[in-house]
């Protein structure tokens, strides 16, 4: 949970709004075929949820009052790689300021994946 201070009071995000949020931005980017598993965490549940579920490929975490945002995805072959993570990393952070009113420290993409 993230907890912000504005002037009329404090308002606190669950994990679950930021990962939703993250992942939906992210999907309708162009190339992105699929969110990709972070960790060993990710993988289990992806068998006890399914393929695809809120949190997968997605970390949120804040330093300095900032957030820092961690993606793992997969991407069409034939894609320019460094320019469609420059679009993803944009778009998300103008999706995540624009709905929090929080400032993004950096989204860091990781491509795990390439699928024909």
């Amino acid at each position: 949970m993230i907890t912000s201070r504005f002037p009329l009071g404090n308002v606190s995000f669950t994990d679950g709004y930021f990962s939703t949020l993250v992942g939906e931005a992210t999907k309708q980017c162009y190339g992105v075929a699929a969110m990709a598993p972070r960790d060993m965490t990710d993988a289990v549940k992806s068998m006890v949820y399914g393929s695809d579920y809120p949190e997968k490929g997605v970390r949120v975490t804040q330093q300095n009052g900032r957030l820092v945002i961690e993606l793992h995805i997969a991407v069409s072959y034939g894609l320019n790689i460094s320019t469609a993570a420059r679009s993803i990393s944009h778009r998300v952070k103008d999706e995540v300021e624009q709905a929090t009113g929080l400032k993004v420290a950096r989204v860091v993409v990781s491509v795990d994946d390439v699928i024909a």
